[in-house]
């Protein structure tokens, strides 16, 4: 499957690199070592100066495939340093999730004004003119910009005719909703992790790889080895992620093939959650016991609010997210499952590793990581046997995967059991929306709201462990929606509510 840009391609090499050492060696420390080699193989850089920096960048891209910290810059360190510490098949994400690889920043410019080649000197010095702080002069018939004075305004970019003047921001830091990343003292990319919500924007916003998570891979791969009885929750914006000839039927024959014992669907997690909402929503919200409620299956949402609104920190759905609810039923029927949450979602990974989710869900992998996998098996998926499947969730499930799906779903359940029940929805996408309408509902502007937020614009389809881009993925959830037997799930699904929701 085609890669959606250099970045991703490399990312992906290595997952299957590692995953094919999990999978086939007996020397893994030996093999680990040689990834960056064989993935470098040639004296000539690709991408950077020099190839011994695409080799470092790759090294640290080994390192976190296998769960494990960056390597400190000021002493040698092994790139398998602390394998014992992952050659295992239990192993958490510890925090931080998000790294900045320092070898691979390129340390670019952070709101700064410059001129480009487009200045045509003209008459009219409109930039000099407009500048508040003589920032801008006419150097060598060009107009020029003392940074040492320039205050970031923009006047003069917005007074020039030519649009010859640029405004540079550091694409990771433009793409954090929270202002989690500034400039360290050596003028890299650097992540507060007290503000950072884990959606992992900046780490698809950087065209230079220089961002990237944990992953479980490795860990995975182990635990089937071991004849584990490892189990695949898929979440619903999986549909269309490895290309349109994939059927459902297809994807559970290549999970099946990579190990699985068997594969559930995360939408039926969707419909318990979105059942339950809507009778929370009417029983509690149009009753004016509460003023409104916010949806809690996104958890860079959820997160947002309670790190940066802790006052609205009740207001969030109390009702098991779509991967806990799917994993807890899964363990009544198979007490001693591995569950792994295949999906397109990094903040997942910290969701997985609170301590009431762990003992349920034992994994968290991204479709990202999950192609690396059938890439190490070499499994054509396009070509693979179709095997039947059983449909379980109703298109209000399978919606959970677009902006406005959640609020959408129980919308529709309202409609269905309370049908004289006034309904007012809202939703947010993306963390600096998802920042606005909670200032509103602070405001008391939202009284009497259900209110949904995601971190990522477009929704789970516009995570960072997705293959396709989030509109193209949007039609096929759509026409999956709309080719759902059941639209809305029956309303005695609260009783399964209740019941997965006092496990423990």
């Amino acid at each position: 499957m085609k890669s959606q840009s250099v970045v991703t391609e490399l990312r992906r090499k290595v997952f299957t690199a590692v995953a094919r050492v999990a999978y086939e060696s007996e020397n893994p420390e030996h093999d680990l070592e040689e990834i960056p080699y064989l993935i470098t193989p040639d004296e000539v850089p690709k991408y950077r100066e020099s190839i011994y920096r695409e080799r470092q960048i790759a090294a640290e891209r080994v390192r976190l495939a296998m769960g494990l910290s960056l390597r400190p810059a000021n002493r040698p360190v092994h790139v398998t340093s602390g394998l014992n510490k992952s050659d295992i098949a239990d192993k958490y994400y510890e925090p931080p999730l998000m790294q900045v690889i320092p070898s691979a920043c390129d340390k670019c410019p952070d709101n700064e004004y410059y001129v480009s080649d487009q200045c045509r000197n003209c008459v009219s010095h409109a930039c000099v003119k407009v500048c508040p702080k003589g920032a801008v002069s006419i150097v060598n018939g060009k107009s020029y910009i003392d940074q040492s004075k320039c205050i970031k305004c923009g006047k003069c970019k917005a007074a020039c005719p030519y649009d010859a003047i640029a405004h540079h921001i550091r694409p990771c830091s433009a793409a954090c909703g929270v202002k989690a990343i500034s400039s360290d003292e050596y003028g890299r990319a650097h992540i507060d992790n007290d503000t950072c919500v884990a959606c992992g924007q900046c780490m698809s916003a950087c065209p230079f790889g220089a961002i990237a998570d944990k992953s479980q891979i490795y860990q995975l791969i182990k635990a089937i080895k071991n004849g584990d009885e490892v189990v695949a929750a898929v979440a619903p914006a999986i549909v269309g992620q490895f290309g349109p000839k994939v059927t459902v039927g297809k994807m559970k024959s290549a999970l099946l093939a990579l190990g699985f014992k068997d594969v559930f669907e995360v939408a039926v997690g969707a419909d318990v959650g979105c059942i339950a909402e809507a009778h929370h929503y009417v029983k509690e919200v149009t009753t004016g016991e509460i003023p409104f409620l916010f949806t809690s299956c996104c958890p860079a949402w959820a997160v947002l609010v309670k790190k940066q609104f802790p006052d609205l920190a009740p207001r969030v759905s109390e009702e098991l997210t779509p991967m806990v609810a799917t994993a807890r039923s899964i363990k009544v029927n198979h007490p001693n499952a591995r569950v792994v949450f295949i999906g397109p979602c990094a903040a997942k990974k910290l969701e997985a590793s609170r301590r009431t989710v762990r003992s349920f869900v034992d994994f968290v992998i991204t479709f990202e990581e999950l192609a690396g996998m059938f890439d190490a098996k070499g499994i054509n998926l396009e070509e693979i046997e179709e095997l039947p499947v059983r449909i379980e969730a109703t298109g209000a499930g399978r919606g959970y995967a677009c902006a406005g799906g959640v609020a959408g779903a129980i919308e529709k359940c309202i409609h269905e059991y309370y049908p004289e029940a006034e309904v007012k929805i809202q939703h947010a996408e993306g963390l600096t929306d998802c920042k606005k309408i909670l200032m509103l509902a602070k405001a008391g502007k939202l009284n009497g709201y259900m209110i949904e937020g995601m971190g990522c614009p477009g929704g789970c389809v516009a995570g960072v462990g997705t293959l396709i881009p989030p509109e193209k993925a949007k039609v096929v959830v759509d026409m999956t929606v709309k080719q759902s037997e059941k639209q809305v799930p029956d309303k005695d699904l609260e009783n399964l509510a209740e019941k997965l929701s006092g496990m423990n």
